[in-house]
């Protein structure tokens, strides 16, 4: 659900934040002193994104970090154009949602932005999933159309919907990418424009994407953003690039596309301020190196387990890292350990490192840092312009002053319409007031920088005492011999809960269990202390680099009843 960045260098001036109280409710709520952007009214995504393409026409905006295949903006421009008038000729009606299941490929922003131009729903699909989870989804989002490739064409072929394939080759009863285009450019002139029937001109106020989404409680549920959703949020994120920065930055595109943090903060943003896109389809280290010096990429926004390789594995020691044009990376999806923050800063001392923070159901971004305020290390960032953040007490529900942690919950214009079709998971996470509630632990400082604690649902309770599992994980990952670890609390009948931990040994270590209970033991209060430590090869993880908290507990669980047997 999270997704932590921004995707541009912002240059801003001196920054304050004000904390309001207002006397009638008790409420302490806090804003950006920075006043609010304007966000224009009746334009679609598509739109406000191309704004001012014709003058970029010929510059690269996608390429693919492999094969060097790409797409200028005219290009891009074009063939938006193209696959909308050509999704309108197959019957797509407004509100209607196009599953797009898809690796990180060049042509992917077209794909989506192309459906949101025709008045559909673009609803982008994990293509690593089985194919039983991709049919829960269709069915979930009510789909209508599926845009896939064919490595991945086995996964969608029984979903019982027309598949539009990507690539050269054609696949029999599919309708292929290429001829769908080139039809469009044939087909008559009637079909170039959104008919003038009220009910099928796009408005701001339509659907355009149904991202899915684990939200607070675990279960995936398509989340409902609007035209104007993305379109605020991009407004707020983006809100002091100066004119000289349009057309600078190359960002690599690796985060999943189908993720918001992809389409929205990768994509839309960059195709707004008419940067380039390296495309990554997949994670590997080599890969990874050899895209980043290649291409000149300036800004990386990656998850912290590509940190934890590119400080911990000796892979990074065979590339030349002086040739690297990066200039700053932004961290995603889960706190960043202080401890591999700092080995970072040492490897690669001129590149700055950014925390942010932002989910789905706010349409992405929700505070981030900027170039002239860097907020303090291991800071979420500061409170972008046009939002509200209040801190609550998860049991009494009293908005909290700064510097106590409490749980976050955001007021804006990014605020997704709903979770589609559940109204009581909706009511869950949006109260009454309008506000969104995230299920996160942070707290604001004085000078209005937001540190991240942890997620509700995954603090370990011990004895009344509350554990933040990204803290034992941090100092875990200070241990030279340890690669990488994951922390969860385990039931216990005297303490409630137990810190427990999964972790990673490189190939020297000599460590036993014991051993690393107590190096952690050396370092904090005995309530966090972990109690129990399991061995394994690798940390399951998600595609965009969460911890899969639940299906250790579960293995773990499941080891220690074997080992009582």
């Amino acid at each position: 659900m999270h997704a932590h960045f921004i995707f541009v260098m912002l240059q801003l001036t001196t920054y304050q934040v004000e904390c309001s109280q207002q006397q009638e409710e008790g409420e302490f709520i806090f804003r950006s002193r920075y006043p609010p952007v304007q966000v224009p009214d009746n334009v679609t995504l598509p739109d406000f994104v191309l704004h001012n393409v014709e003058l970029y026409a010929d510059r690269l905006a996608f390429v693919d970090a492999t094969t060097s295949k790409g797409y200028t903006y005219g290009e891009v421009a074009r063939d938006i154009r193209r696959f909308a008038k050509a999704l309108r000729s197959l019957g797509l009606r407004k509100g209607r949602a196009v599953l797009v299941v898809l690796p990180n490929v060049p042509e992917y922003a077209i794909v989506a932005l192309g459906i949101m131009a025709a008045g559909g729903v673009f609803s982008g699909a994990n293509p690593a999933a089985h194919s039983s989870e991709i049919m829960k989804q269709v069915e979930s989002a009510d789909g209508k159309l599926i845009v896939s490739d064919l490595p991945t064409y086995h996964k969608v072929k029984d979903c019982g919907l027309p598949v539009i394939v990507l690539g050269e080759e054609r696949v029999e009863g599919t309708i292929h990418w290429d001829e769908l285009l080139e039809a469009a450019d044939r087909a008559s002139s009637r079909t170039d424009h959104l008919t003038n029937q009220e009910d099928e001109i796009v408005q701001q106020t339509d659907l355009c994407a149904l991202p899915f989404s684990s939200g607070t409680t675990g279960l995936s549920k398509g989340v409902m953003l609007t035209h104007r959703n993305l379109v605020a949020n991009l407004c707020s994120t983006l809100f002091s690039v100066s004119p000289e920065m349009i057309g600078q930055v190359t960002t690599l595109g690796l985060i999943p596309f189908f993720h918001i943090y992809g389409i929205t903060g990768i994509c839309c943003a960059t195709i707004r301020n008419k940067g380039k896109v390296v495309v990554m389809r997949r994670y590997e280290l080599r890969a990874f190196l050899n895209a980043l010096i290649a291409h000149e990429v300036t800004f990386a926004p990656i998850v912290p387990p590509i940190i934890l390789a590119l400080v911990k594995n000796p892979i990074v020691d065979e590339f030349e890292l002086k040739k690297l044009k990066l200039r700053s990376i932004m961290t995603a999806a889960a706190p960043l350990a202080p401890e591999i923050l700092n080995e970072f800063e040492k490897k690669f001392p001129d590149v700055q490192v950014q925390e942010a923070y932002g989910m789905t159901e706010h349409s992405c971004i929700t505070l981030s840092h900027s170039d002239q305020h860097i907020a303090k290390r291991n800071s979420v960032g500061f409170i972008l312009p046009n939002l509200e953040v209040k801190f609550v007490d998860p049991d009494t529900g009293r908005s909290l002053p700064k510097n106590t942690p409490g749980e976050i919950c955001v007021k804006s214009q990014c605020v997704m319409k709903g979770y589609y079709k559940n109204e009581s998971e909706t009511c869950l996470t949006i109260d009454k007031d309008g506000w969104l509630h995230t299920g996160d632990i942070g707290y604001i400082d004085n000078d209005g920088d937001i540190f991240l604690v942890d997620r509700i649902k995954e603090l370990i309770k011990y004895k009344g005492f509350q554990v933040a599992p990204a803290e034992l994980e941090g100092i875990l990952l200070t241990h030279p011999s340890v690669e990488d670890a994951a922390v969860v609390g385990l039931p216990d009948e005297e303490a409630g809960e137990i810190p427990a931990a999964w972790v990673v040994l490189n190939s020297k270590a000599k460590e036993s269990h014991e051993d690393i209970i107590n190096y952690v033991a050396s370092t904090i209060a005995q309530y966090k202390r972990v109690r129990v430590v399991q061995f394994v090869d690798s940390i399951p993880k998600s595609p965009s680099g969460k911890i899969m908290r639940r299906l250790i507990k579960e293995k773990m669980l499941e080891k220690l009843k074997e080992c009582t047997k």
